[in-house]
């Protein structure tokens, strides 16, 4: 482990096994709304608006998966760590259960990688039952409602499926014990069996630090017209081609790649974050998962995202205007590409591009380390949550009542951890 890793693991388990972090009061409660530039961001304080009651678990869960393999610190899932980091130390956390509007169990299930360091997906369902598990052995809320006042980390590329390809993660299903839950995650797609109503979508964890660090003079012309790096083709998984991001990577490359508007390649260049500083479109495609970090550091650089993803649910879409800051185009029209975005017109690019240049608009969509910032990402979370109460009548079970079946799922989900 190099110095650098060392001192923010140190850092992070420190700061998530300190209790003396709560605020002893929290603040008088602020409403703020961000308008104008800001194209109608969602700025509320929600400090005041909820308490949420933090699981104490055992460190198997969390911290002994986290220093085995720190590398889950830095890659697009790591939301799932620093949102527990976050809860610790914030005012809305309390340390009385009776008066919690939610509950949470801080798993750290994307620390499990494999050595090329992608998160395993079969030991995941198995992980995150057992939490379950655990908490309802050990504390009375969990039964009372069977989870729906408690809300889960699931930065998964399928979310609660668990599981990297659509196809496995479709015939696996969301995790039986989490389907009163709610689900705080990266994937978002309507009518997606992977997909549970009433689960708050986040953006995927990109250093803020380090696109700090490659900012250039927001003065640089945007002579690059339209921008991608990454891949086209997946061989090692879909060796037939098709299948990966339902041909919309390799329609995008068959059709452009000697497009001199498009500056396109799989390589990755050192200097990435600069020239989408440079361009006026980025090209954001599904990939396995119609998410990707792209479409953060699109926003934070001011490029225009071009969404490329059938029925994709966006982070924070009730709090962020997309359809005013992003192009949206269709799988199917992707041969059409260069038309579509030459078409729009130069008042709009300006427009989305002043949206973009507001610090709200980045903010939102950002994971700010070593601490939040009002408005960002942890921010967004909390507000997203607020908005689900009051819980609903059916959230609390008759005495003995039971909905969830315990032994649904399949049969490598239900071994022990």
């Amino acid at each position: 482990m190099g110095a650098t890793a060392a001192v923010l693991l140190a850092a992070v388990v420190a700061c998530c096994c300190c209790a003396a972090l709560v605020a002893a009061a929290p603040p008088p409660h602020k409403h703020a709304r961000i308008s104008g530039h800001a194209g109608d961001v969602l700025g509320d304080d929600p400090v005041g608006k909820i308490k949420v009651f933090i699981y104490e678990m055992p460190r198997k869960y969390n911290y002994y998966l986290l220093e085995k393999d720190n590398r889950c610190l830095y890659h697009m899932f790591a939301a799932e760590i620093f949102m527990h980091q976050f809860l610790l130390a914030s005012a809305v956390r309390t340390l009385n259960p009776e008066e919690a509007d939610w509950f949470y169990t801080p798993v750290y299930v994307t620390c499990d990688l494999t050595q090329q360091g992608f998160p395993l997906p079969y030991r995941a369902p198995r992980i995150m039952r057992s939490a379950v598990q655990y908490i309802a052995a050990t504390w009375p809320y969990w039964n009372r409602t069977e989870g729906a006042d408690h809300f889960f980390l699931a930065p998964h590329d399928f979310g609660a499926c668990f599981h990297y390809q659509e196809e496995t993660a479709i015939q696996r299903g969301i995790l039986p014990v989490l389907r009163r839950a709610t689900l705080v995650q990266t994937f978002g797609q309507r009518n997606h069996p992977c997909m549970q109503s009433g689960s708050i979508i986040i953006p995927p964890y990109a250093n803020p630090q380090k696109m700090q660090a490659h900012l250039i003079s927001p003065g640089t012309p945007r002579s690059i017209f339209a921008y991608f790096r990454g891949l086209f083709y997946d061989m090692g998984n879909d060796p037939e081609g098709g299948y990966y991001a339902r041909g919309a990577r390799a329609s995008v490359w068959e059709n452009f790649k000697d497009n001199p508007l498009f500056d396109m390649s799989s390589e990755h260049p050192s200097t990435y974050y600069e020239d989408m500083q440079r361009a006026i479109f980025c090209l954001c495609p599904l990939g396995w998962a119609p998410w990707s970090p792209r479409l953060v550091e699109a926003v934070v650089f001011g490029c225009i995202p071009v969404i490329i993803a059938d029925d994709i649910v966006l982070p924070f879409a009730d709090a962020i205007p997309w359809d005013q800051i992003s192009v949206f185009v269709a799988e199917a029209d992707v041969p059409r590409l260069d038309s579509i975005l030459a078409s729009v017109p130069p008042e709009d690019v300006l427009r989305k591009q002043r949206l973009l240049a507001s610090p709200a608009m980045k903010q939102a969509v950002l994971f700010h380390q070593p601490a939040a910032r009002p408005g960002d990402a942890f921010d967004q979370v909390l507000n997203g949550l607020a908005r689900k109460l009051p819980h609903g009548k059916g959230a609390f079970l008759e005495p003995g009542e039971k909905v969830l079946d315990w032994s649904a799922g399949q049969e490598n989900d239900l071994k022990p951890w």
